[in-house]
């Protein structure tokens, strides 16, 4: 199953690099559209110098309110599934490509915890999106570890999974 090949890959420390790289290499933009990583994945890109040329703006949108205002998520989605759920990060890495007109995009959508986890949503479940070229991949990952490493993890398995969809796209 790709969502445990991706988690459990050996994964290079500087992707974020490889994935400027490949953007560049496409002449794509990208953006990302974050909900409990609170901006670390665009943190984690604007480390690579030169990134100005393929980002040029994300969204933080922890609230409800925000991913429908910002990325069109779908209201009735949002009250069906619920936030953490792979119908909305699905919806939040196409809005999010498309308010930002971006050829590609990665949005996270989970439950960082310490508190907000259930017995069908529990801590560390997290929803990985990826728009690229008008294909939308969604992961279901489950982390552990407490509110800061599980930030840490969807981050770098956001990457992962945008440098994987990169590839993956011709040309």
């Amino acid at each position: 199953m790709l969502e445990k090949r991706l988690q459990q890959e050996n994964r290079e420390d500087y992707i974020e690099e490889k994935i400027v790289a490949r953007l560049k290499e496409k002449g794509w933009q990208v953006t990302c559209a974050e909900s409990c990583t609170g901006g670390m994945i665009a943190s984690t890109l604007v480390n690579v110098a030169g990134v100005s040329e393929v980002f040029k703006e994300s969204y933080v949108t922890y609230a409800n309110s925000a991913k429908s205002k910002l990325l069109g998520v779908e209201e009735k989605a949002l009250e069906t599934w619920g936030a953490v759920s792979r119908q909305v990060a699905e919806q939040m890495a196409a809005g999010a490509a498309q308010a930002a007109a971006a050829q590609a995009s990665v949005a996270v959508t989970g439950i960082a915890g310490p508190d907000g986890g259930t017995p069908e949503k529990p801590v560390g479940l997290v929803y990985i999106g990826c728009f690229a070229g008008g294909n939308i991949m969604v992961t279901e990952n489950h982390f552990t570890g407490n509110r800061l490493e599980i930030r840490r993890q969807t981050t770098q398995a956001a990457l992962t999974l945008l440098y994987h969809c990169l590839m993956k796209e011709q040309g």
